[in-house]
């Protein structure tokens, strides 16, 4: 009678599928322990902590690799960035550094790397750019950005592509040279227009220690008009102009051979703190990996003793059994 009811409302029973094909142990859903024994697996557990620990290892060698490369050619560039310090410190003697100075048209140059791999290196300049960028915008204030290096620009092209005036990839391509950044910096010159120039790199101290550095360079209006205004540039009077220059061509010149020889130490202390960090990083990822590999030789040999133990305690059942 209830059978009849129930297909008179319209029910209907759903009765368990079976599946004729048996279950596959090895499918690539199985992550939990309590899989494992539900189907019968004793080994699938240590074969996948044993997968880990090799792809584990492959990737310690790799770090390690990098830090080498990395340290080497730190080598390579350490002692060249060192050696350009003493091109941009005369400039800072004559015309000095005036960071808090107040102009109209600021151009932010950010120096960052192509590759990554090198820790927060690139974003610390990055932020420092952004704030500078807040700090001279206002209304009857311009502010812009020139770019090197890949990782600055994937950042600050998300937010300030409209202010993002050049871009410059790939400069460390080739070994550095004064050649080559004079080139890069005079198409800099042409293309903008500019009352400061802010320059901001990572200034390399040691393989740990690099400090955030933010360069100012004037155009050759805004050094006579803070000459004018008295002050450290006001001492610019006080030289003699020999020749036909007058003082406008001679603090052009100056303040281009400026620019040029401030970029091309900003880049050597760049590219140091980038393979510093770099060997930093690669140094903690090997140390993490290796900490890693503990774990999971402690999880294998424990998964391992368990297997065996389990099958040992089967024997001696079984064997118990037979002889009862």
């Amino acid at each position: 009678m209830a059978m009849a009811a129930l297909r008179r409302e319209g029910r209907r029973f759903a009765a368990p599928i079976i599946s004729p094909q048996p279950l596959n142990p090895f499918r690539s859903s199985i992550s939990s322990a309590e899989d494992q024994a539900f189907l019968g697996v004793r080994s699938i557990s240590t074969q996948i902590v044993r997968n880990r620990m090799k792809s584990v290892k492959n990737i310690q060698k790799i770090t390690k690799a990098m830090k080498m490369v990395a340290a080497s050619k730190l080598r390579a560039i350490q002692t060249r960035a060192e050696n350009s310090r003493g091109l941009w410190q005369p400039f800072t003697a004559l015309l000095g550094d005036t960071p808090s100075v107040d102009v109209k048209k600021n151009v932010i140059v950010t120096i960052s790397s192509d590759k990554g791999l090198c820790g927060g290196i690139n974003s610390t300049s990055v932020k420092i750019s952004r704030a500078l960028h807040k700090l001279n915008s206002g209304p009857e204030k311009e502010s812009k950005y020139v770019v090197l290096g890949e990782k600055a620009k994937a950042q600050l092209v998300r937010d300030s592509k409209q202010n993002i005036e050049l871009c410059i990839t790939e400069l460390q391509k080739n070994p550095l040279n004064y050649t080559q950044v004079s080139v890069l910096a005079d198409d800099i010159l042409k293309n903008v227009e500019y009352d400061a120039l802010r320059i901001v790199f990572n200034k390399f101290q040691s393989v740990v220690s690099f400090v955030p550095t933010a360069a100012t360079v004037l155009s050759p209006e805004a050094v006579e008009r803070e000459a004018e205004s008295g002050g450290k540039l006001g001492e610019l009077d006080n030289y003699e102009i020999e020749g036909g220059e007058t003082k406008s061509e001679v603090l052009q010149n100056l303040t281009e051979f400026q620019f040029s020889c401030v970029m091309f130490n900003a880049v050597l202390e760049n590219a140091c703190s980038e393979q510093g960090a770099r060997m930093s990083a690669m140094d903690s990822s090997s140390r993490n990996a290796g900490d890693m590999l503990d774990r999971l030789t402690l999880t294998y040999n424990r998964t391992r003793q368990a297997s065996i133990t389990t099958e040992l305690t089967e024997i001696i059942s079984g064997a118990s059994a037979l002889e009862g």
